[in-house]
């Protein structure tokens, strides 16, 4: 029995020997600026519609093509493009405004 405890107690501290220590990085994201900013009113929040979107914020610079809408499951999600910013639309109303990077920000 004593045999046992001392073959178990060896096998579980050459383990946690062997295995490196666990850590983790952090990823800073624009997610949070672009919340604060949707907060502000300085793009559109969540569940406006496109009208309001419009009556507010004015045209977008562009209006890109639909996806979805083949099925229930996939609903048509529209894309406008303002300034430094996206807005997608489920169906007809905001899901998120994405601010845009340096890269893919339209010239003028």
């Amino acid at each position: 029995m004593f045999m046992k405890f001392i073959l178990v107690a060896v096998s579980a501290l050459s383990s946690a020997v062997l295995l490196p220590a666990a850590h983790a990085d952090t990823l800073a994201t624009p997610a949070k600026k672009s919340h604060r900013m949707a907060e502000n009113g300085n793009v559109p929040s969540r569940g406006m519609s496109m009208a309001q979107v419009e009556k507010r914020f004015g045209a977008p610079v562009e209006k890109l093509p639909s996806a979805g809408g083949d099925t229930a499951r996939h609903p048509v999600i529209h894309r406008w493009r303002y300034q430094g910013y996206t807005v997608y639309f489920e169906r007809s109303h905001v899901i998120h405004s994405v601010l845009d990077t340096a890269s893919t920000t339209p010239k003028s």
